[in-house]
């Protein structure tokens, strides 16, 4: 691959994140310690904001891992009908919008709700729905790590004696320890930094930093305390990607020896565990999708997609995703190219750390001429989906064999035919999982378009959010058969991202 890793493949990524995200992050900072007042800091409602911004990503830590580890052991360890499709489905919620996400889960414990529980607008609401979508990454890295726990150190510290509790905690726990670790830290990054989840389901009186900041740009146009808090928010997310990427490292090293088999699930006590572990999949995995597909069904509202103001938002939607692709393509691939090189590759977990909320600001801040443009509102859109395609396509591309490029060299191609007739072919696959991705980001994209947008441009993410700020069950009704849309497009990207690759299952 080293001749692939050519150094100007790293030109239009890194131009494109030093205008779209480092400038803006940057300029935030300064904004932020220019304007920075200890009057601010040491004001109890932002104290507050910040504990408990901090405190609700925490408790999702502690839920996510008290349900992930005995549900990604049991996956882990046992052979069942339907297992390779479960793995499938656990990533399902990692796909939806947002607001979809949110209506689904009002539509189950809100105000009228199918349980009748009335939590609307409450911690217990916005931490259901953290876990709703962060209980999928837990469980995934746990399968991983435990999957990885060698056979022979399983078989040994049975010889000796050690029974199954025993041999979990000293043998599988440290393990799979340092991928549950790594997938925290990616879960705390994502609710401390989480807005649409936290805008609709926590309202004000549990408003995350995110949160505080759009309502400062948007309704007082406080810019100078929204830097102060942008740039604190982005002081925690550095921490906790530094960690992250410690751990990542860490998790690089390869398989030592055979992964155990599975064992049948046999039994009244596998049956039962296996009852408890599916039961509690559906409770925080499917039920809310399971409830705006009901509620849709059962509205009959369904005429919402022939209004006017639903067409202009679905060819919104449309062109702008279909524009975002067009650049994600471009610079995911060249960054991709260019990831042979540690730093490029790291650089593609940019996006990631920074927030939509800070990154909407940044922009904002830094090219106050081209607010309100479609430029700016694509490339806030571009710099949060891209780096699904860089990963993934880097991934695709370390597992190539160089032989491979070898022999195309050999037979006289240059670095864009070999590119064009052998590296995109077999990348194929994890390109197409990464623009569904990307797609869906772009579909479900809320925060950009909240700050970016012109009121023409709405969206149906945005469409969605006024349905439900309208009084009336008929705008309650509609927002449900907009979310029901919405949930149909992210189970076609669903199937884009988990479609078995049968050429690699071939080769396996």
């Amino acid at each position: 691959m080293e001749r692939l890793g050519k150094w100007w493949f790293a030109l239009p990524p890194l131009g494109f994140l030093c205008v779209a995200s480092l400038i803006p992050v940057v300029s935030l900072l300064m904004e932020g310690r220019a304007a920075a007042s200890m009057a601010l800091l040491l004001d109890p409602s932002t104290q507050w904001r910040l504990g408990w911004s901090a405190a609700q990503a925490l408790a999702t830590c502690l839920v996510v891992l008290l349900l992930g580890v005995p549900l990604s052991w049991f996956v882990a360890r046992h052979a069942f009908a339907g297992r390779s499709l479960l793995l499938r489905l656990m990533m399902l919620p990692f796909v939806m919008p947002t607001l979809v996400a949110g209506v689904g889960i009002l539509t189950l414990f809100g105000s009228g709700g199918i349980l009748g529980c009335e939590l609307d607008e409450s911690a217990w609401l916005l931490l259901y729905g953290n876990v709703f979508y962060n209980l999928p990454l837990v469980l995934r890295a746990g399968v991983e790590g435990f999957s990885r726990v060698p056979d022979s150190h399983v078989s040994a510290a049975r010889v000796l004696g050690a029974g199954r509790v025993s041999v979990f905690f000293r043998i599988e726990w440290p393990q799979a320890c340092p991928w549950f670790l790594s997938a925290l830290c990616m879960v705390f990054l994502y609710c401390f930094s989480g807005f649409g989840i936290a805008l609709l389901l926590g309202g004000y009186r549990y408003a995350t930093v995110e949160v505080e900041i759009y309502r400062m740009v948007a309704y007082e146009l406080n810019l100078g305390d929204a830097a102060v808090l942008a740039a604190v928010s982005m002081g925690f997310a550095a921490v906790v990607a530094l960690l992250h990427g410690m751990l990542e490292r860490r998790l690089a090293r390869p398989l030592a020896g055979h992964a155990l088999a599975l064992r049948p699930v046999t039994g009244w006590q596998a049956i039962t565990l296996a009852v408890c572990c599916l039961s509690l999949l559906m409770v925080f995995l499917f039920a809310p999708l399971a409830a705006i597909v009901w509620r849709a069904a059962a509205s009959g509202a369904w005429h919402i997609w022939l209004e006017e103001e639903t067409r202009v938002a679905l060819l919104n939607t449309l062109r702008f995703t279909a524009l975002t692709l067009i650049g994600v393509t471009t610079i995911g691939l060249c960054h991709a190219f260019a990831s042979r090189h540690p730093v490029m590759r790291a650089m593609a977990w940019l996006p990631v750390v920074v927030s939509p909320v800070c990154v909407a600001f940044g922009l904002l801040v830094v090219y106050p001429g081209w607010s309100a443009s479609l430029a700016l509102l694509l490339s806030g859109y571009v710099l949060l989906a891209y780096p699904f395609v860089a990963r993934s396509v880097a991934n695709s591309l370390d597992s190539l064999p160089d032989s491979w490029l070898a022999a195309s060299r050999t037979l006289g191609r240059g670095t864009f035919s070999t590119l064009w007739f052998v590296v995109l072919p077999l990348v194929a696959p994890a390109l197409r999982r990464g623009l569904a991705f990307a797609a869906a980001t772009a579909v479900g994209e809320f925060a950009v378009t909240l700050f970016l947008s012109r009121p023409e441009w709405m969206t149906l993410t945005t469409l969605i959010y006024q349905r439900l700020g309208r009084a009336g069950q008929s705008n309650i009704d509609a927002a449900s058969c907009l979310s029901g849309g919405l949930l149909i497009f992210a189970l076609l990207a669903f199937v884009l991202i988990e479609w078995p690759d049968h050429r690699k299952e071939n080769r396996a």
